[in-house]
């Protein structure tokens, strides 16, 4: 797929997810819990922004004719050492990506609490900006 369609499609995906995420953001300042269900969207949504920003990692690799890691850790690791995002941003990167790792696999150890607070406060917002934002090919 060319870099131009892709970067739209995630650009598309982050837009869909963040404003669920909005949603769930707006319930928990009215001050009510989120339901059961309500917590699963929102595990779901950000699994799905956090695979969807691992995903155009490796693809702006690919389009630079770099190696392409397996990991998501590698990917983001390999961006900043091209400058294609801060250093400053990795340990984010490495804990959203540990984070995915546990919706995935290791969902009986999750603090919704956590998670929630997490939310609460806007920080997913860093995947959804390297999402929308349009790298060069």
């Amino acid at each position: 797929m060319r870099l131009d369609l892709y970067q739209a499609e995630t650009a598309r995906i982050a837009a869909e997810q963040s404003a669920l995420l909005a949603q769930a953001k707006a319930i928990l300042k009215h001050g009510r819990a989120l339901t059961p269900l309500e917590q699963s969207g929102v595990l779901h949504a950000l699994q799905i922004l956090i695979e969807n920003a691992i995903g155009k990692a490796k693809q702006l690799l690919k389009a630079s004719d770099q190696p392409v890691p397996v990991t998501g850790y590698d990917a983001f690791k390999a961006l900043a050492n091209r400058e294609q995002i801060g250093p400053a941003e990795l340990p984010a990167w490495n804990a959203i990506i540990g984070l995915r790792n546990r919706i995935v696999h290791d969902y009986m150890n999750i603090d919704m609490d956590q998670v929630m607070a997490w939310v609460a406060a806007d920080k997913d917002q860093f995947i959804v900006q390297f999402l929308v934002k349009e790298f060069p090919g």
